[in-house]
């Protein structure tokens, strides 16, 4: 018997199963001892549904289809997959809807942990079609009723579903009555999972919650059938939720047409005077309801929309002057003396302790702890500071009056809101890598990928420099032309971030892969492709699981995708994939990797400091170079331009391993004219020579 068995409908939702029935089937719970079955009932989908199940089908046994001969609704189509499931638990999951990674162990964890409830009420969050995600909303401390009605935000134990005969209805709001039935059937045990487990993809149009009409009407209809079989007890409870519902529906134009307004709110009226509380009702909106008096509640959903207007403007205007009220305390801080021990650092526009600038901090608390380190983070990313380091949010009142005061300025970016370089302070950008692709005012020529850069606040930004760290000569060169400026002086003194690739013993690197999972024996490539300006999301221009099953069991493929797309690279189930875009530091995942394999990424000029193998991927290198513009050709087989062994397509890729040719004789003397050029103040001393340049040697030119 399954421990789990998902039920997902399938009706006009090709553009959206395939991804839905995958976020199932990639769940990390069935690889670690699990189990699952997957139904998926074709509720006669005149689109491709039906194929794409069947091909799911095929390809995996966890899956059963279901085909219905006519078209029966969402709700006849849940209950036949229920009927055909022998899991000891039912989830269902709409066909446009996704489980989150890592969802169903933590539910399993959650049921074990609440001894097997009947009812488990699970997290969610939505994502629009410009996919901005968003929190579910709900909170799970609180009452179960008032808890989004959905089907997909609860796991049922399923003797309790069958015991209790729950069913969806046929037609619209099909799961109110179930969902509320669960949940009040005498003796329910219910338990929450208080985190994010499926993701509602919101549809900018096909979708029954974005087609108003008076089908929208039948939610009267389920209610009804709910409070006329309710005892009072019950009943009491659920009329203020069915209220609310109600009126939420009402309110939302994507559902009812301003025509149907009257007589919907008519429907609610009759709905709430028949089987509402003998005493007052609590909000504005009951009491409408409560006296059927429409021209009430239209005044106050226009009142209340008023307030919310003024509470907008409110909240902008406390905005402004609690920015002006910094500005000013700011200024008054720019008259105080500056700090001497104080130094301020930043990375990758506030996100973290990471780069160039962490192993600064590092040596500098070894070097010159006399200095007193401050790091600027964002809110959401406070997370990332480790315990022991200091640190400011940015924005914050710490973060202006720490601005103000610091010496030293240590940054592989910038500072946020256009802070006030003083006369004494010392600012030392650091970069973030080597550049292939155009930067500065070079990108002025591609304006595909500035999306509304400004090159006046580049060249402010650059008039701010003291010191412009470079890790070769190469750099040196590009940066001076592109971030044109008399002010800065170049600090030709290596990347710190490298110096670990020299430093670190072979038990630290066994520790590492260890740590992610890489078995002995086992050649581990680190597959890390640079973010595209013309890609939205990370898409890897290769079938990872197909690559990794070509190379043979002797390999495994530690996958890191670009920052810019999140903490997770989003992978199929694999067991010699490794996903490790949320580890903390790339540099520990160069440590652990017998080879990189890249495209067009900075990372292949740090991990040449290493002298391993560098396959570079390309198969679209004509798109990324008119889009972005390079320096060189990363293709050409030159000596000092070639990193290694280079693919074009997928196919050529396997080959390469297949054959050796990945780490020949050939690719060996293309990696180490390469290091030649790239990697010369590279040596384990980087992060030491800027400290006591930076700290312990005076200040910059003048």
């Amino acid at each position: 018997m399954s421990r789990f068995s998902v039920v997902v409908p399938a009706h006009r939702v090709q553009g959206y199963l395939r991804e839905c029935l995958d976020s199932v089937l990639e769940q990390a719970f069935c690889r670690t001892g699990g189990d699952l079955e997957l139904i998926v009932v074709d509720d006669a989908s005149p689109d491709a549904s039906a194929a794409i199940a069947a091909e799911c089908a095929e390809r995996d046994p966890r899956v059963q289809l279901v085909r219905l001969p006519a078209h029966a609704g969402a709700g006849p189509a849940r209950n036949i997959g229920a009927d055909r499931a022998t899991g000891t638990h039912l989830l269902f999951l709409d066909g446009d809807d996704l489980l989150l990674p890592g969802a169903l162990e933590a539910i399993a964890e959650a049921l074990d942990a609440a001894d097997d409830p009947d009812v488990l009420l699970l997290g969610h969050d939505r994502v629009d079609w410009w996919e901005n995600v968003r929190p579910g909303g709900d909170d799970l401390a609180g009452d179960p009723l008032a808890v989004t009605v959905a089907p997909w935000n609860r796991v049922y134990r399923r003797a309790f579903w069958q015991e209790h005969r729950l069913a969806f209805s046929d037609g619209p709001y099909e799961d109110v009555v179930p969902v509320r039935r669960a949940t009040l059937a005498p003796g329910a045990r219910t338990a929450v999972l208080d985190r994010p487990c499926v993701r509602w993809r919101e549809r900018r149009g096909g979708s029954f919650a974005k087609t108003p009409g008076r089908a929208h009407f039948a939610l009267i209809g389920r209610y009804e059938e709910l409070l006329a079989a309710a005892d009072p007890a019950d009943r009491a409870r659920l009329v203020p939720h069915a209220a609310r519902h109600l009126l939420a529906v009402l309110d939302d134009a994507g559902r009812i047409t301003p025509g149907d307004r009257k007589d919907f709110f008519r429907g609610a009226a009759r709905l709430y005077r028949t089987y509402g509380p003998a005493g007052p009702a609590a909000t504005p909106g009951e009491r409408a309801l409560a006296t059927a008096s429409y021209a009430a509640y239209e005044a106050h959903r226009k009142s209340r929309s008023r307030r919310s207007g003024l509470a907008r403007r409110l909240k902008q205007q406390k905005k402004k002057l609690r920015a002006r009220a910094m500005r000013l305390a700011y200024r008054a801080d720019l008259r105080r003396p500056l700090d001497p021990h104080l130094a301020v650092y930043g990375a990758y526009w506030n996100r973290g302790i990471s780069c160039n600038p962490a192993a600064i901090h590092a040596k500098a608390r070894e070097l010159a702890p006399h200095i007193r380190g401050v790091w600027v983070v964002s809110s959401r990313n406070k997370h990332r500071v480790p315990s022991g380091v200091e640190y400011v949010i940015e924005g914050s009142r710490d973060y202006w009056q720490t601005m103000a005061r610091a010496t030293y300025l240590i940054n592989n970016s910038s500072f946020p809101g256009g802070f006030t370089k003083r006369p004494g302070q010392v600012y030392l950008q650091t970069h973030h890598g080597t550049p292939l692709k155009k930067m500065g005012l070079d990108q002025r020529r591609y304006p595909a990928g500035t999306h509304g850069i400004s090159f006046q606040k580049i060249l402010d930004h650059t008039d701010q420099w003291d010191y412009s760290l470079s890790a070769n000569p190469h750099s040196t060169e590009i940066w001076e032309r592109v971030y044109p400026s008399t002010a800065y002086e170049a600090l030709e003194a290596g990347y710190p971030r490298n110096d670990v690739y020299f430093t670190a013993g072979r038990s630290e690197i066994a520790a590492l892969r260890a740590e992610l999972g890489i078995a002995d024996g086992r050649t581990a490539l680190l597959y890390a492709p640079t973010h595209r300006d013309y890609q939205k999301g990370f898409s890897p221009r290769v079938d990872l699981e197909r690559f990794v099953r070509a190379l043979g069991d002797e390999y495994v493929v530690l996958v890191r995708a670009h920052y810019f797309y999140g903490a997770d690279a989003g992978l199929r189930a694999h067991p010699r994939l490794i996903d490790v875009t949320g580890h903390a530091r790339v540099e520990d995942l160069c440590l652990a990797a017998d080879a990189l394999v890249t495209d067009y990424s900075s990372l292949m000029f740090d991990y040449a400091c290493l002298d391993r193998p560098i396959v570079t991927y390309a198969p679209d290198w004509q798109a990324y170079r008119l889009a972005r513009g390079t320096y060189f050709d990363l293709l050409s087989g030159r000596p000092g331009e070639t990193p290694g062994a280079v693919a074009r397509d997928e196919e050529e890729l396997v080959r390469l391993f297949r054959d050796g040719s990945w780490n020949a004789a050939e690719a060996t003397a293309l990696r180490t004219a390469f290091r030649d050029r790239f990697c010369p103040y590279d040596d384990g001393g980087a992060a030491e020579r800027v400290v006591r340049r930076l700290f312990l040697e005076g200040q910059p030119r003048s």
